[in-house]
């Protein structure tokens, strides 16, 4: 029998975790990664805010929040808040981040209104981390995180970026930039993405210092105990015509693409990805669930999987094993989230 790896654990683990005083609101909350690194840091958190109904099902199915906010973000600054989020020390946000990704349109995104999921109120994506800004102006955190993607520090992202920076500092914060790769928190997946982890000017603390290096843990270490597959798992992962026509001729840690390319075709196939069992995982994404491949069968990876390239818990529940899978992609991952809390409240928070 395989022994089960170190990075697997379950939400029934968190009970062990000692409670550390800090309490936190997660914003954008999504399927609640951030809220599971936050309380695998010792964290509490005690409220949480998502626009979209599936994300809420998701979150209060999973995390059984105290307060759980389903509505636009803006619509908090309008709202009678509890006592509880009254008094924070970390208030936590990913806003949608889509608009500065590195894939797609990009600039010609922005300052557009557009449905993020359906049944969702129309939005403008790019407006939306100054709305968390307007929420934490109001809340007055000790502490301000917010995550997001690699794209925001590229071309002219910066110059958003920028004015990101200028609006901490004019509420009264002292905001820092990261850019930090999942794979050094600990997480079975090289995932880059950008944080700012702003503190209010009152606390004068010292300039925080993030640069996690823990080591890195393999797509084959994390689900070495998961390879014996159940008969749904085995109808589920089934390659389509694509996969079965790359995937042979396809290196582990190559993208279906290059071996196109090596037989002198040039379809576009850079997001059909082939896992490397000696590295982590390639960033899981929420878009195209199947197409990322298992090294050594001609296969997709199942949700079990993706939970634990995702470092998310192995008893995380979903209402079927596409939106799970959506749900690990959305997320922050929880590993990532605990290493930035963890930091942030030794030298910030709790500094000896």
């Amino acid at each position: 029998m395989i022994k089960t790896p170190d990075c697997a654990w379950n939400l029934r683990d968190l009970q062990n975790v000692p409670k550390r005083g800090i309490k936190v609101m997660s914003t954008f909350a999504c399927g609640g990664g951030s809220s599971m690194g936050y309380k695998l840091a010792g964290c509490e958190v005690v409220a949480a805010n998502d626009i979209d109904p599936e994300m809420a099902w998701h979150y209060q199915k999973n995390i059984n929040p105290l307060h759980y906010f389903l509505s636009p973000i803006r619509e908090l600054l309008d709202t009678s808040l509890p006592a509880e989020v009254c008094d924070l020390d970390i208030l936590d946000g990913s806003p949608p981040c889509s608009t500065f990704s590195m894939a797609g349109s990009r600039e010609k995104a922005w300052g557009k209104r557009k449905h993020f999921r359906e049944g969702q109120a129309e939005q403008v994506l790019s407006d939306l981390f100054f709305d968390y800004l307007d929420v934490v102006e109001m809340l007055r955190p000790k502490v301000a995180i917010a995550e997001n993607v690699k794209g925001m520090i590229c071309g002219n992202a910066k110059g958003y970026t920028k004015m990101v920076m200028q609006r901490f500092k004019q509420i009264g914060y002292v905001p820092q930039l990261f850019l930090l790769n999942a794979a050094d928190c600990g997480v079975p997946q090289r995932r880059e993405r950008v944080f700012f982890c702003a503190i209010r000017s009152d606390l004068a603390r010292r300039s925080l210092k993030l640069c996690p290096k823990m080591p890195w843990v393999t797509a084959a270490q994390a689900t070495a105990d998961l390879q014996e597959l159940t008969a749904e798992e085995i109808i589920a992962t089934a390659p389509g015509t694509i996969v079965k026509r790359w995937w042979k001729k396809t290196r582990p840690g190559e993208r279906f693409e290059q071996a196109a390319l090596r037989y002198g075709h040039k379809p576009k196939l850079f997001n059909y990805p082939k896992l490397h069992p000696n590295l982590p995982s390639v960033t899981l994404v929420s878009q195209g669930l199947d197409q990322i491949s298992h090294w050594s069968c001609c296969r997709s990876l199942t949700f079990r999987e993706w939970k634990r390239l995702g470092s998310f818990p192995d008893d995380y529940v979903a209402k079927d094993e596409k939106i799970g899978k959506y749900m690990v992609g959305m997320s922050v991952p929880p590993r990532m989230t605990q290493a930035v809390a963890n930091a942030v409240i030794d030298q910030w928070l709790l500094p000896t």
